[in-house]
């Protein structure tokens, strides 16, 4: 027979819906400049961190850029020099403000250093980095192939923060509040629950399906993949401190609801009044007649094999939480 312990804690009623998990940060990149792919420094599936680089364009064309650029605003630097100098020389003033923004202009010094700040932009722009921590999910171009600006790079998908945008019907929205917890399972994730909070509800409320949806974060821990289905169990109401036993233990004979209670090494039933459930745990009732709860904290309550159990029969007993370390 397999036990579990009856216990004074919280009752979580939740609400039993779907939803997908996606990323907060699908980066898709796009090249800012025109260019010829050098290399590939990372490939699909890799992690990256946040500013490393993953694709190189030709440098030399920028370089070059960059230089005549410098060349240019330092002939026009010159030419500026030479507007007034001179006649500061001998006067002993210099210009002043309005007077040099005007033969600053004159002398294009402020378009060339504008045309140099551009160069160097660019030349920036030749080595595309990822703006976030992620993995690599796609490389859109060779090495070798002449990129125009504007075309896709890749697509770098942050895998850690995640959410699950939840379905809730229109009228459990009343019963789901924000900072509520939820649990999050999925097939592609081996079952293994993952645990979250609901961060939002959103406003609209879906016209044909009549839903609405919570967002919840999570820390899945690489448990969780965007794009994901999951089912989702939203904290709807928290009945605090209450005497529970496992949902399993509560049978009926008779018509009466009853768990077998394990004292002495003997299965002995007792009669319980059962209130709220969320599948997991049941909450016990104080007795109408006496006002006892007729189960204590710490008793050992029967889940398995008891549906065929008698009153006061002899068990063999292996707790719930010790079966799953032991091997057959």
């Amino acid at each position: 027979m397999v036990t579990a312990d009856a216990a004074d804690a919280d009752l979580v009623l939740r609400v039993n819906t779907t939803g997908q998990v996606r990323s907060e940060a699908v980066v898709p990149l796009k090249a800012e400049v025109a260019g010829t792919v050098l290399q590939l420094l990372v490939r699909p599936g890799q992690s990256v961190a946040a500013g490393q680089p993953l694709v190189k364009f030709d440098p030399y064309p920028f370089d070059l850029a960059a230089r005549e650029a410098q060349a240019k605003a330092d002939e026009a630097e010159q030419r500026f020099l030479e507007s007034y100098v001179p006649e500061s020389l001998v006067t002993g003033r210099g210009p002043t403000a309005e007077q040099r923004r005007a033969l600053m202009n004159k002398a294009g010094l402020t378009g060339a250093r504008l045309q140099l700040e551009r160069a160097r932009y660019e030349q920036a722009r030749a080595v595309i980095t990822s703006p976030v921590a992620g993995v690599v999910q796609a490389i859109n171009v060779a090495t070798g192939e002449k990129v125009s600006a504007g075309q896709a790079i890749a697509t770098v998908v942050d895998t850690r923060r995640l959410v699950v945008e939840a379905q809730v019907l229109e009228h459990d929205l009343p019963l789901v509040r924000v900072g509520g917890e939820a649990q999050v399972t999925s097939a592609g994730a081996a079952g293994e629950a993952v645990r979250g909070r609901i961060e939002a509800l959103l406003p609209l409320v879906d016209s044909v399906t009549r839903a609405g949806r919570a967002v919840v974060r999570v820390n899945a821990a690489g448990a969780l993949r965007p794009g994901m289905y999951a089912d989702v169990q939203l904290e709807a109401t928290r009945l605090r401190n209450r005497r529970l036993v496992p949902a399993r233990s509560v049978i009926e004979r008779d018509g009466r609801p009853l768990v077998f209670v394990v004292k002495d090494g003997r299965a002995q039933w007792t009669y319980i009044v059962p209130g709220r459930t969320n599948g997991t745990f049941t909450e016990v009732l104080p007795d109408s007649s006496s006002g006892e709860i007729p189960v204590r904290p710490g008793d050992a309550v029967i889940v398995d094999g008891h549906l065929t159990l008698t009153h006061d029969a002899p068990v063999k007993v292996v707790r719930e939480r010790d079966r799953d370390t032991q091997r057959p």
